[in-house]
C-alpha cells in the first residue's frame, strides 16, 4: 500500500513539473524571441529567418538612442517617467487614504459605497474611453501630460479593495490605544499605521507605477503632439523596417519594472497576501 501511494506521489509530481515546465516554455518563448530580434542586424521584421535573425548588431539599441530626428525614443522615456512616477505618488496616497477610511471609519451607506465601487470596477475602462475624451476636449487637457496624470490618479482609488483588507488586519487595540493617549486620527494615520503598512505602500506604488508605465491605450488617444508621447504609443508608430528598434526599446522599458519586482518581491508578497482577507 505505501510503495503504491509513493508510485502515485512520484508520479503526480513528476506530471505536476512537466506541466509547469510546458506552460513556462510557452510564457518564455515570445520574450526569447523578442530579446534575439531587439538583436536583429538588418532591423526589418521581413528579414527573421524563422523565428529567429539571421546575423546579430547591437545598432538597434545604439539608434534607439541617437537617432531621434524622427523617433525621439529619450524623450518618449522622459515623459513616461514623469507620467508614471507621477501618477504613482498621487494614486497611492488616494488608494491608501480610501482604504483606510472604508476599513476603520463606519459612516451611513458605507457598505453601499463598497459594492457600487466594486461592481463599477468589473467594466472594462476602455468603456469610458469617450467620455473620456469629451471631457479633456471641453477642459482643454488634450496634448497634456498631465491629463494622463490625472485620468490615472482619479481612477486609482476603484482599486482599493486589497489595501482596506490589509487595514483590517490591523488590530483595533493599537487605534484605542493611541486614541487613549490623546492622539487624533491624523497622528494615528500617519504615525502608527504607516509605519506598521510598508508592504503594502510598497505593493501600491509599484502597481500605480507599473499601469502608466506602459499604457498605450490612454495616451494614444490623448497625446496627438509627437514630442508628448510616451514610449508606448512612439513605438506602435515605428516602421515595420525598425522592428529591431522597437524590440531594442520594447526589452529597454520592461527591465526597470523587472528589477523593481525583483528588488522589492518580499514586500509584494506580504503586502498582497496580507491585503486578501474579506472583511
Amino acid at each position: 500500500m505505501k510503495k503504491k501511494l509513493k508510485l502515485s506521489s512520484c508520479v503526480d509530481t513528476i506530471v505536476t513539473h512537466i506541466v509547469l515546465i510546458a506552460v513556462c516554455f510557452v510564457f518564455f518563448f515570445p520574450v526569447l524571441w523578442l530579446i534575439l530580434s531587439s538583436f536583429s542586424k538588418s532591423g526589418s521584421i521581413y528579414d527573421l529567418e524563422g523565428f529567429f535573425p539571421k546575423a546579430y548588431s547591437l545598432q538597434g539599441y545604439i539608434d534607439l538612442f541617437t537617432d531621434t530626428t524622427m523617433y525621439d525614443y529619450p524623450n518618449w522615456l522622459k515623459n513616461t517617467l514623469f507620467v508614471a512616477t507621477a501618477s504613482a505618488l498621487i494614486g497611492t496616497t488616494l488608494v491608501i487614504l480610501t482604504a483606510y477610511v472604508m476599513s476603520k471609519f463606519q459612516f451611513k451607506s458605507r457598505k453601499t459605497l463598497m459594492k457600487g465601487t466594486l461592481i463599477l470596477s468589473l467594466f472594462p475602462s476602455f468603456m469610458g474611453m469617450t467620455a473620456v475624451y469629451l471631457l479633456m476636449v471641453n477642459f482643454g487637457l488634450i496634448n497634456q501630460l498631465w491629463s494622463l496624470v490625472l485620468i490615472y490618479s482619479a481612477g486609482a482609488p476603484m482599486g482599493y479593495l486589497v489595501q482596506k483588507g490589509y487595514f483590517d488586519t490591523i488590530s483595533n487595540s493599537i487605534y484605542e490605544a493611541a486614541r487613549i493617549d490623546g492622539a487624533s486620527n491624523g497622528r494615528i494615520f500617519t504615525q502608527v499605521v504607516l509605519p506598521l503598512s510598508k508592504p503594502m505602500l510598497v505593493y501600491t506604488m509599484l502597481t500605480q507605477f507599473a499601469w502608466p508605465w506602459s499604457d498605450f491605450i490612454l495616451p494614444n488617444l490623448l497625446l496627438k503632439n509627437k514630442d508628448l508621447w510616451t514610449v508606448a504609443v512612439g513605438l506602435m508608430h515605428l516602421d515595420e523596417t525598425k522592428f529591431t528598434r522597437f524590440a531594442a526599446g520594447s526589452i529597454f522599458i520592461g527591465i526597470p519594472i523587472i528589477v523593481l519586482y525583483f528588488c522589492l518581491s518580499k514586500f509584494l508578497v506580504q503586502g498582497l497576501s496580507s491585503g486578501a482577507v474579506k472583511e
